[in-house]
């Protein structure tokens, strides 16, 4: 185990989360939870979740939607946008969960599967991370609609992801998906459900929330690098990573944290933490520990705010220093760092 520790505020949790339905409805947010909820812990944050009144979590795979089911039981909808080989859809069906599908092939293997599994069409919009082919998408959703009327599956929804890259592009991406949703009508679908945006597209533009938005970052505090400021989105960090003093030596400060923890090790020099003494420059980032300038009566067993709500620096903060985006900062974040959890 670590000696450093991961504090995740479940208060500031339901506040980004209460911030982010205001801010989309009246689409439904779909919190997104994927990589462990972003390193915080799947069943703290999907309990809390549900009380706050969320109903839709975007697991990405289906091991995550199966942890999402276990902490939830059979009431929350899981959208799950991965899945391969026969096991995995067949979890799909058994465990209820709404499937993602941007691929011929796959909608073949999951009506072969059997158990009429809610599906989701996606249509690439522009991003090109995967989903059909706009060229390709009137046959595909015609023999969606044949898979559906004989049973074999049940389309509820359309999907896509945008670039973010620019509004134009974005505006064309918009197009794009409007078209295939007609396109998905005309050929006999009726699907309840299109989502389009993500947490910064969701919080920005009104036409592109449709009936779900999916959010990830923004309810976890981690605002996007070189955007707009946490005051102006409304939210906060919900996590603090923790170190204890391990040693004082002359002039540094030794504390219990370091690159195998998640730390980057580019971050030394460039950024200082929170000790009872005030801030203080981080000088080294070693494997397990690392040290930071000294402080009158600094001593083993003193508490330093490494980073996040209680910290000077968020992991955005810190990820803009070494150029990438705070979601890689706190994805980082080891298994092996303890999580705890404040807040009713």
């Amino acid at each position: 185990m670590s000696e450093a520790t991961l504090t995740v505020d479940l208060d500031a949790f339901a506040a980004n989360v209460a911030a982010a339905r205001s801010r989309v409805a009246p689409a439904d947010v779909m919190l997104v939870v994927k990589d462990d909820a972003y390193a915080h812990g799947i069943p703290p944050v999907v309990t809390r979740a549900w009380e706050e009144g969320v109903r839709w979590f975007g697991a990405f795979d289906v091991p995550t939607g199966r942890a999402v089911r276990e902490a939830l039981g059979d009431e929350p909808r899981i959208f799950v946008w991965l899945a391969f080989g026969e096991d995995e859809l067949r979890s799909v069906a058994e465990l209820d969960l709404d499937l993602g599908v941007g691929d011929a092939a796959l909608l073949e293997e999951i009506a072969a599967v059997g158990g009429r599994t809610r599906v989701h069409l996606k249509v690439d919009s522009g991003l090109h991370r995967n989903g059909v082919r706009p060229e390709e998408w009137p046959a595909f959703v015609e023999r969606a609609a044949q898979l559906e009327r004989v049973g074999a599956i049940e389309v509820v929804g359309v999907w896509s992801h945008i670039a973010e890259a620019s509004d134009a592009d974005d505006d064309a991406a918009r197009a794009a998906f409007d078209l295939a949703v007609r396109e998905a009508e005309e050929a006999g679908l009726r699907p309840t459900l299109r989502h389009l945006a993500a947490s910064a597209a969701s919080f920005a533009r009104g036409e592109f929330r449709y009936d779900l938005c999916r959010i990830g970052a923004f309810c976890y505090g981690i605002r996007p690098a070189g955007g707009p400021s946490d005051a102006e989105l409304g939210i906060r960090p919900i996590a603090t990573l923790r170190a204890p003093v391990v040693a004082v030596d002359g002039d540094s400060v030794v504390i219990g944290v370091g690159s195998l923890d998640g730390l980057p090790s580019t971050l030394a020099g460039r950024f200082d933490v929170e000790t009872p003494a005030g801030a203080r420059r981080v000088t080294r980032i070693g494997g397990r520990r690392s040290s930071v300038e000294s402080w009158p009566d600094a001593a083993p067993g003193q508490l330093v705010q490494v980073f996040g709500r209680e910290a000077a620096a968020s992991a955005t903060d810190l990820a803009e220093l070494i150029g990438t985006i705070g979601e890689e900062v706190a994805l980082r974040m080891s298994p092996r760092v303890p999580r705890e959890y404040r807040g009713s």
